[in-house]
């Protein structure tokens, strides 16, 4: 079965809308990466500051090779990059043990 990455970032509320448009701008980044199966932003609703970034690969392997690749190389850049929106974050990992799907009529 597949597993789950989810980053939990901490963003202060002045930092959400730059938080989301940065992500809007990446939009489809990560979707042509091999074993890429699944991408959600959740943004917080009450009682908490962090955003969990929500995504499921075949296999860790798929995983660890976007980090070492597209996702590194996104995350480098020179001195005019601009400041995290997030002043925090920490990964969660998980293996998918059971899944279910809407029942089709």
């Amino acid at each position: 079965m597949s597993i789950v990455k989810i980053n939990v970032l901490t963003v202060p509320d002045e930092q959400r809308e730059v938080l989301e448009k940065r992500f809007a701008s990446r939009a489809h980044s990560v979707e042509s990466s091999d074993g890429f199966e699944w991408f959600e932003l959740l943004r917080p609703v009450e009682g908490t500051d962090n955003y969990l970034v929500y995504t499921r690969w075949r296999d860790e392997e798929s995983f660890q090779a976007w980090m070492e690749g597209p996702m590194k190389a996104a995350h480098q850049g020179g001195g005019d990059r601009p400041k995290p929106a997030a002043s925090g974050s920490t990964l969660w990992s998980f293996e998918v043990v059971q899944q279910a799907k809407p029942k089709t009529a």
